[in-house]
């Protein structure tokens, strides 16, 4: 029997983790998670809430992906303000609990830091940056990037 005492924000975490559960109004347009890696299936106490939620962000940003014609990338769209959108060129994460996305805008280079408990990502198709490249698939890198880790 564990003794070990829990908060209830973390009996409440490891009660649903790693559980992804998606409905769509219509299933042939929009493809939800339907899989989350072994990795990612196990509880790991040491994990801050930056890791987690930067290791679950990479699964729906490769799912969007997925998604994607060879004319379009992922960006992030912001909400509030004219910040606009921010081509992902890179993602990471700061223990305990900041996660940093870097990339461009219509502006130039861009880097975004972000609270864990104030994270609202909004994923976009937007045209990809040079035409004659194939588009930029980040979310795979960064998938490959957790597998190695």
């Amino acid at each position: 029997m564990d003794n070990e005492i829990s908060t209830s924000a973390e009996a409440a975490e490891a009660a649903i983790l790693p559980c992804v559960h998606e409905v769509h109004a219509d299933p042939e347009a929009c493809a939800g998670l339907t899989k989350v890696p072994e990795k990612l299936q196990q509880q790991d106490a040491a994990k801050s809430p930056a890791r987690w939620a930067y290791e679950r962000l990479i699964l729906y940003i490769q799912n969007f992906e997925q998604q994607l014609d060879n004319e379009h990338e992922v960006a992030m769209g912001f909400t509030g303000g004219d910040a606009g959108v921010l081509r992902i060129e890179g993602m990471g994460y700061f223990d305990p609990d900041i996660v940093t996305f870097y990339g461009s805008d219509a502006g130039g280079r861009t880097q975004l830091v972000q609270h864990v408990s104030q994270l609202n990502v909004m994923l976009r198709a937007v045209p990809k940056a040079v035409e004659e490249a194939p588009a930029n698939r980040i979310g795979f890198r960064l998938a490959s990037d957790l597998e190695n880790s």
